[in-house]
């Protein structure tokens, strides 16, 4: 039975993702784009696609698809979605390409916020509860977010801030922080090794509107599931969710 309802219940949740990043993003989009942003192939999402638009939910005009006439009654204007409107569908979709716990955490003052998380399946897993606040210095995501701050407003950081050392491998030195954020600024990644959480990996990513950073995604997971191709891959999940974002 439960090999039956599975199918069933994975085409639904993509369905609802496909109407959500369509509605979310507020233009037209491509098939491609509904492809990258949510991980599904696009033999699959041209079935679910041409669904929808025989449905009326999406409207086709070329290889562009628009939110159709039967979501009207759905549809919010004036720029009424939130930002979690926006990444949960996209937060989510991390967790299901890797299976690793996925999040995405905005800034409150010098602190971090848990804003949106989606935790791994595995039965040894990193979970974050939402909501969760602590220092910027402990996670990847807080790295990536203190990378994208003006010079001003990184130098007011570390003179109002006492870094907490949460294990022993966290960084709190501020010419060794320093030095990772320069490296951060290079290569638009995060690194954390046991720094929050013994035995756990964080890989993080800021997003970047306007010029300024409106939060980051991040993967985190235990160390003994850790390898090159593993990374290689968040990597570049973190930097095509990101830049879905961005595009706005």
């Amino acid at each position: 039975m439960t090999d039956m309802v599975q199918p069933q219940v994975k085409s639904a949740t993509r369905t609802l993702d496909i109407i959500e990043l369509v509605i979310a993003r507020g233009r037209p989009v491509v098939a491609q784009e509904i492809s990258s942003g949510l991980g599904i192939p696009v033999s699959s999402l041209s079935y679910l696609l041409s669904t929808l638009v025989s449905r009326g939910y999406l409207r086709r005009d070329g290889r562009r698809y628009a939110p159709g006439p039967g979501l009207e009654r759905l549809q919010v204007r004036d720029q009424a979605f939130s930002l979690i409107d926006m990444v949960a569908p996209l937060t989510r979709t991390l967790r299901v390409q890797l299976n690793e716990t996925s999040s995405f955490f905005v800034r409150k003052g010098w602190e971090l916020e848990a804003l949106v998380t989606e935790t791994s399946e595995h039965a040894l897993r990193y979970a974050v509860p939402a909501g969760t606040h602590d220092g910027l210095h402990g996670f990847a995501a807080g790295k990536a977010l203190l990378a994208a701050l003006p010079d001003d407003d990184l130098d007011r950081y570390f003179r109002e801030t006492e870094r907490t050392a949460f294990t022993p491998g966290t960084v709190t030195d501020e010419a060794t922080l320093r030095r990772e954020l320069d490296e951060i600024r290079r290569t638009g990644i995060a690194r954390t090794r046991g720094e929050y959480t013994a035995g756990i990996i964080g890989l993080g990513r800021a997003v970047i509107v306007d010029g300024e950073a409106i939060g980051a995604f991040s993967v985190a997971y235990p160390m003994v599931r850790h390898d090159a191709a593993l990374e290689e891959r968040i990597i570049d999940l973190l930097g095509k969710t990101a830049t879905l974002l961005e595009r706005g």
